[in-house]
């Protein structure tokens, strides 16, 4: 029987493009004092996930999906998911779920309306779209799919700091054509007012269909741009970070037009926390995170999302961490 209104589990659905700040917002949500116990489901692209590691350390339940896009291959094991969290439903408030940077949100949405099971049982409360003001115009120009992200609303322009004022008049004009009812919040690393973005039921799919009319539409055919590709490297030999870090920036610089998104956990020598790096194009980033727990493997995974990189070349440079001949390969 389909539960009442107030007993349905309410979903919020983060969406956006490769490295908009999604997991930043995902942990923001999680990380400050609301009370609120959530169930988190991460989609990746790609065969090993780097996300799941990049979330804060909670008490709440997370779920992986690999190896596929959340609106294409792996939508089935979302169903199977929240058809599990529905059995212990009392252990959660609500459910969160962080689509890959390359997901339309169209057919994750389906699944909470089409699905017979799922409708009855849960409530899509809203879904959020993270976008790159630094990014975002470059990638309307380039990828259909962080247009079909713009769909929904509200919207969190994220890294404002990054561009002058005239530019992210230019990006929110640009939203606005995709989206003219887009409710925009500008932040700086997703420091939007959460209670302006959750639990204000957002979704209302009526407004969305008048945007795009076929968002509901069963047969919608996804499909990804073919030369955005994903490959991994993981070694279990410590990194040592004089060799590796020159090297990764040489790597940003050097190919950084075409990486969509490159993020890894590195375990480096004499070091006991871990070193999270992340790069969008030429911006990179790192810091320390956690410490490495007791019995814990320390591997170290990077993950490269992008259009031609020179897989071979990144492995090679990788696997020697950053020896001199790797880097005078770069150059040449």
């Amino acid at each position: 029987m389909p539960l009442e209104a107030s007993q349905k589990m309410p979903v919020t659905v983060l969406t956006g493009y490769l490295g908009a700040g999604k997991t930043t917002l995902l942990n923001r949500i999680l990380s400050e004092q609301h009370g609120k116990r959530y169930a988190v489901i991460v989609n990746e692209f790609g065969e090993i996930g780097i996300d799941n590691d990049l979330i804060v350390d909670t008490d709440e339940e997370v779920f992986e999906m690999n190896n596929g896009c959340i609106c294409c291959t792996v939508r089935g094991d979302l169903i199977r998911i929240i058809e599990s969290l529905m059995q212990r439903r009392d252990r959660f408030d609500a459910t969160l779920v962080e689509t890959t940077g390359l997901a339309d949100p169209a057919p994750v949405a389906q699944t909470f309306f089409v699905d017979d099971d799922v409708r009855q049982k849960t409530a899509l409360e809203a879904i959020i779209t993270v976008a790159d003001a630094k990014h975002l115009l470059g990638e309307l120009d380039h990828a259909h799919e962080a247009q079909e992200q713009l769909a929904p609303s509200p919207i969190s322009s994220n890294k404002t700091d990054l561009v002058a004022q005239a530019e992210l008049k230019a990006v929110e004009a640009r939203i606005r054509r995709i989206n003219p009812t887009a409710a925009i919040k500008h932040s700086i690393r997703c420091n939007v007012p959460l209670d302006e973005v959750l639990d204000r039921g957002a979704f209302d799919l009526n407004r969305v269909l008048e945007v795009e009319p076929d968002f509901l539409d069963a047969g919608h055919n996804h499909v990804h741009d073919d030369h955005v590709t994903s490959f991994f490297l993981v070694t279990e030999a410590s990194i040592d970070p004089r060799k590796f870090l020159p090297w990764i920036q040489m790597i940003t610089q050097k190919f950084g037009i075409d990486m969509l998104r490159m993020k890894g956990v590195l375990a480096f020598e004499g070091d006991e926390h871990r070193f999270v790096v992340q790069a969008v194009h030429m911006l990179l980033e790192g810091d320390h995170q956690r410490p490495w727990k007791k019995g814990e493997k320390r591997v170290s995974r990077l993950v490269f999302i992008g259009r031609n990189l020179p897989k071979g070349l990144i492995e090679d440079g990788f696997k020697c961490r950053a020896e001199m001949d790797s880097l005078v390969a770069l150059n040449a």
